[in-house]
């Protein structure tokens, strides 16, 4: 079976993130959507928000499976048996940044990286961004799945 973690912080998920994951379906068996916890890093969603979005934007796909995790990505791919790890790419920005992940990850486990370029229209779409425009009052219902909606 051929498995991917899709790993993130999903604060919230965005339409970014739905559009490669609708992409990758194509390319794996199953794609599991694994959600970071970092005791240091303060979010807007509360874990238990951020996977019920996530759920609910999946809810009629059997190929995606939704679960948290903390520490390594690898050590979680390794106890999820997924050889590949699922990551979008914005720009060029997000290349670098994501390719000494990428060949680090690689040298801890024998897990490949595959990297999907984010469709133009919404390139601009980071969760940072969107929570910014939360706190702010702006709309943001263009940016994410309807199961974020506060």
């Amino acid at each position: 079976m051929k498995r991917a973690v899709f790993p993130g912080s999903f604060d919230p998920i965005t339409l970014g993130h739905i559009d490669i994951l609708n992409r990758a379906l194509s390319l794996f068996d199953e794609i599991i959507i694994a959600i970071g916890v970092n005791a240091d890093k303060k979010y807007m969603f509360s874990l238990e928000d951020r996977k019920k979005h996530i759920e609910h934007a999946f809810k009629n796909q059997p190929k995606i499976k939704v679960k948290t995790y903390t520490g390594l990505t690898v050590d979680f791919c390794k106890a999820e048996h997924a050889k590949f790890i699922l990551r979008g790419l914005r720009n060029s920005n997000d290349f670098i940044y994501e390719q000494s992940i990428a060949q680090t990850n690689s040298s801890l486990a024998d897990v490949e990286s595959i990297f999907i370029i984010c469709i133009p229209s919404l390139s601009n779409i980071s969760s940072s961004i969107v929570r910014d425009v939360i706190r702010n009052g702006g709309d943001y219902t263009k940016m994410v799945p309807s199961s974020v909606f506060i």
